[in-house]
């Protein structure tokens, strides 16, 4: 068994979302993540393994290449493999709790529009290009 207080292991960085793995259960991890308002994600996709949100605590927006929706606290959100998806947090404060599992947790990063010092690494660029 796995027991946490996201609230006491909450770390916030008004330069960078915060992400910190809390437990790791078989082929998956749980993790809370910790934005300031107005911080995006990368454009990402996880290959092989499904990656879900759920807000504890603020909101924003999670995009897809298909949809946008609005995630506020008590809503979650389940990305299957390969899904591109990107948060954009809204303008409080925002406390996710994440659950990720599959046989490979790695992620290729298409684009990180709001970090201009981000390069991508050569894998994800051939990852994409092959796609």
């Amino acid at each position: 068994m796995h027991c946490f207080n996201l609230k006491s292991e909450a770390r916030f960085d008004p330069k960078k979302h915060v992400e910190r793995v809390l437990g790791r259960v078989a082929e998956g991890d749980v993790t809370v993540a910790c934005w300031e308002p107005g911080q995006t994600s990368p454009y990402h996709c996880h290959p092989h393994a499904t990656e879900i949100y759920f807000c504890f605590e603020g909101g924003g927006t999670m995009r897809t290449p298909d949809e946008t929706v609005t995630v506020t606290p008590g809503c979650f959100v389940v990305h299957p493999p390969d899904e591109l998806h990107e948060w954009i947090t809204g303008p409080e404060r925002t406390l996710l709790f994440r659950v990720r599992y599959g046989g490979d947790m790695s992620g290729r990063t298409k684009e990180w529009p709001s970090n201009p010092d981000w390069r991508p690494r050569p894998e994800d660029v051939s990852y994409f290009s092959s796609r």
